[in-house]
């Protein structure tokens, strides 16, 4: 191979090499976009799971005594 050859050669193997690079960067662009999404869903979620837990206990204090129904109370009379 000349010399010539060989400069065509390894200039077209950059080339191939740039462009891969290139679409490698834009997956990886997408793939972090798509990571903040989920980091962003995740965190609404995991709100929405304090509120709810935080609404659960604070109305949970102690149950009320259980009574009888009036049906219940005739029939044990």
């Amino acid at each position: 191979m000349s010399w010539a050859s060989e400069a065509v050669a390894a200039i077209r193997k950059i080339v191939l090499i740039e462009d891969r690079i290139e679409r490698v960067a834009n997956q990886v662009n997408l793939l972090a976009e798509t990571c903040r999404d989920l980091d962003r869903r995740l965190v609404r979620l995991e709100a929405k799971f304090d509120l709810i837990e935080k609404m659960a206990t604070a109305g949970r204090k102690a149950l009320p005594a259980k009574t009888q129904s009036p049906r219940i109370k005739k029939r044990s009379n």
